[in-house]
């Protein structure tokens, strides 16, 4: 299992929104990360909007690819561009942190 932490930025003019609308992921969306092969996937957000991923899968690269084959990820994506500072698509723009320890 590879254990995956990525961060990006949200625009500090739009971290109320940004947390409201992680409060009603769609289904299908949902459904769509577990069907991809995310698993116990977390996002946390500081108030000054650096946003940290925490996901486990057997393959991220695979996992992002699946992603990035359906269509409800294209719309979600679509819709989240505008709360990211930078990034074309959000999902593109994740830096991934290297994991330098970890305790079982």
């Amino acid at each position: 299992m590879e254990r995956v932490c990525f961060i990006s930025r949200i625009r500090p003019d739009r971290l109320a929104e940004y947390r409201r609308r992680h409060e009603d992921v769609w289904p299908q969306m949902r459904q769509a990360l577990a069907d991809a092969g995310w698993a116990n996937y977390s996002l946390y957000l500081a108030d000054d909007g650096l946003l940290v991923g925490y996901l486990e899968t057997d393959d991220y690269d695979a996992a992002l690819a699946r992603m990035g084959l359906t269509d409800v990820n294209g719309r979600w994506q679509a819709e989240m561009q505008e709360f990211f500072a930078g990034a074309a698509r959000p999902d593109e723009g994740f830096r991934r942190l290297p994991e330098i320890f970890h305790l079982d």
